[in-house]
């Protein structure tokens, strides 16, 4: 990772419009197997839809929209696209 790469943070700090590419999934294996199937694998690219932050947030992965708790995607570990 160069200098002008983003640092790798929780998909909780990922403000409303920004987009990610998922780096790592950080929890228990039922947790990860859950994620993992909702599409929340790594390489994936997520997108912010609603992010208020407290409460849950909803996020655009694989075409589909996806509501969840902050403790779940705190457990998310995502890289911010730079922007073009």
């Amino acid at each position: 990772m160069d200098a002008t790469s983003p640092t790798p943070c929780p998909l909780d700090d990922i403000s409303s419009r920004e987009s990610a590419h998922i780096v790592a999934l950080n929890g228990g294996r039922r947790l990860v197997s859950r994620l993992a199937a909702l599409g929340f694998v790594p390489g994936a690219r997520v997108s912010m839809v609603q992010n208020y932050g407290s409460g849950p947030l909803i996020v655009l992965v694989r075409q589909t929209r996806i509501a969840l708790g902050r403790g779940e995607a705190t457990r998310i570990v995502v890289q911010r696209e730079m922007p073009a």
